[in-house]
């Protein structure tokens, strides 16, 4: 229980570079937060959590050798939220930047591909926010966290400028 198989040290050398290896992997695969993941994207994430297991571990099923991995994982995310906090530059590169989906009831169907939005899920989004069409929107923006922010028109602009 107490006796380790590798270093302590290989467990906090392994623990960065998977937590570096994940934030870059899940980064690239877009802004969607937890509660827009499909059940597919969750199994996911739980089949990587098991696959990178024995990377960090090195096989070693010792408590110590777990708390020190465990304590590795939650300085690394302790420590990137302090630098994305302080560098906005460093933000940038981490979480990216908010893009905009909808522009005075247009659709950008190049920020929807990049960012795999689904027309079901900008409409879900639409209905949220309590609307039925794009043209009812001043602007729809995906923030860094994956949540999508509406802003609606004016009614009276939307019901002149709309089809009805």
């Amino acid at each position: 229980m107490f006796t380790m198989a590798v270093p302590w040290w290989e467990f906090i050398v392994r623990g960065i570079i998977v937590y570096a290896f994940l934030l870059v992997f899940l980064r690239m695969t877009g802004k969607r937060n937890v509660g827009q993941y499909d059940p597919f994207d969750l199994i996911l994430l739980l089949i990587l959590s098991n696959a990178v297991q024995n990377s960090m571990n090195a096989g070693d099923n010792s408590l110590i050798g777990g708390l020190i991995s465990a304590t590795t994982l939650i300085v690394c995310h302790t420590l990137m939220a302090h630098l994305t906090f302080r560098s906005h530059w460093f933000s940038r590169v981490i979480d990216g930047k908010p893009l905009r989906l909808i522009d005075q009831g247009e659709v950008n169907e190049q920020v929807m591909r990049s960012e795999l939005i689904t027309t079901d899920n900008l409409k879900a989004a639409l209905h949220a926010a309590g609307c039925l069409h794009t043209y009812e929107v001043e602007q729809a923006t995906i923030e860094t966290n994956g949540q999508i922010t509406i802003v609606l028109r004016n009614r009276d602009s939307a019901a002149k400028d709309g089809d009805v």
